[in-house]
């Protein structure tokens, strides 16, 4: 095989190949062997077709279009191998001679991951938001743990915010039921806009037995667009009565024998959250700072043949493609450097952490891990999630050599982030 390279530019690159028939030869022979195992012939047994016979059948020339097909992806993945490249998206292909029993010329044309620079580590500086001590987020826990432990009671009065009501509610479209927008007996805390848009403001302010009507208008399903009538039968009105936060309540709603030692509990548990906080902070500015860091030329043919297929339906408008195609130049740059960054620290994936992945990424998508390791094999997205794993794994290497500081200039150990997630 002779092959002739020519470097387009820092991300395409061009190869012409010749193929003795030598080189062909093992291909040929391969195509009537699957030929063989495919066809019937009376008097030969099923792979034992002599190639004459198969020739005469299907004729030589779809033998050879057979193995040209297997010689042209071999000879590709054996340049590519040999040369370190690494593809993006497919080749373009073209065969340019064909001479049976004497050789056989193709020229592929393919976009690859460029060669760069990669900065020594210990160079890299992150900065994160720094720890404090928050007043207002362990009160804020509090808070949620006192409304956990609290009780209603049904008042005679208007209701206001952080009442939880009782309602009925009824949606007509041109005085016919609509069943999807009717419930009885519903418990709704007013004020979280949780139930639709237009319901907290109808409500505010009824009493019990008052009827409150408003108009909404669905942007899906069967009366998307229409503008259905709602009616709120408020049935009563409770009014959250929160414990007092003392000994008395840590008691009841902790371990703790004193709200001094709830409290500092509490503490701690926030401190740690800000501190998790603190190094995911980190592991996305470090992909930040090394974007900037970093000059990679990019594989504009691809971007755009992405952005084309992306626009082919005709939505969006041309700053539209052009938001999209920033982000996936980004997306691509960090692909690349993380790609390479892992190549060059020899990362490789292990089977329990991609079984933690699947755990953490499955709910997403509202299935179980088991569920969406099964849609990954049938969709081909396996290599997919092992490459994101690796791509994580290459931060948190550049994380444990870079110098992470808080906006006080403090040095942040990361050393206890997966001790503190675990725990």
């Amino acid at each position: 095989m002779k092959t002739d390279i020519e470097r387009q530019s820092p991300t395409a690159v061009k190869m012409s190949v010749h193929l003795d028939y030598a080189d062909f030869e093992p291909a040929i022979k391969q195509a009537y062997r699957a030929i063989a195992e495919k066809i019937n012939i009376k008097g030969f047994r099923k792979g034992k077709v002599p190639e004459q016979v198969i020739d005469n059948q299907v004729g030589r020339a779809y033998v050879v279009q057979e193995a040209l097909n297997d010689a042209v992806s071999h000879s590709y993945e054996k340049i590519m191998r040999e040369n370190d490249f690494k593809p993006v998206g497919q080749p373009e292909i073209e065969v340019t001679q064909l001479e049976d029993k004497s050789h056989m010329e193709f020229t592929a044309e393919v976009e690859i991951r460029p060669d760069f620079d990669l900065p020594e580590f210990s160079s890299v500086t992150v900065e994160v938001e720094a720890v404090v001590a928050d007043d207002d987020a362990v009160n804020e826990q509090l808070a949620a743990l006192q409304k956990r432990f609290s009780n209603y009671q049904v008042v005679e009065r208007a209701a206001a915010d952080g009442d939880v009501l009782l309602v009925d509610i009824a949606g007509t479209y041109e005085e016919e039921p609509v069943e999807d927008l009717t419930a009885n007996a519903l418990s709704y805390e007013l004020g979280t806009d949780g139930i639709l848009p237009g319901f907290d403001d109808a409500v505010r302010g009824a009493k019990a037995d008052d009827v409150r009507t408003f108009s909404f208008i669905p942007e899906a399903g069967e009366y998307e667009g229409k503008d259905v009538s709602i009616a709120v039968t408020v049935k009563n009105v409770r009014e959250r009565a929160l414990p007092n936060l003392d000994d008395e309540f840590a008691q009841l709603a902790s371990e703790f024998d004193t709200l001094a030692e709830l409290q500092a509990d509490v503490s701690e548990k926030v401190l740690k959250m800000k501190r998790i906080e603190q190094g995911y902070q980190a592991r996305d500015r470090i992909q930040d700072v090394l974007l900037s860091m970093i000059e990679v030329p990019l594989p504009e043919k691809f971007l755009a043949r992405d952005a084309d297929e992306h626009f082919k339906d005709g939505h969006g408008d041309d700053a539209h493609r052009q938001e999209y195609m920033d982000g996936q130049r980004r997306s691509l740059k960090a692909q690349f450097i993380l790609d390479k960054i892992a190549e060059q620290e020899k990362l490789s994936v292990s089977e329990a952490e991609l079984s933690a992945w699947l755990m953490q990424q499955a709910p997403r998508y509202g299935m179980t891990p088991q569920e969406f390791a099964d849609a990954l094999v049938q969709s081909g997205g396996v290599q997919m999630a092992l490459a994101d794993v690796r791509r994580v794994k290459a931060l948190e290497v550049v994380l444990q050599s870079a110098n992470v500081v808080d906006s006080n200039g403090t040095v942040v150990d990361l050393s206890e982030l997966d001790a503190l997630m675990a725990s």
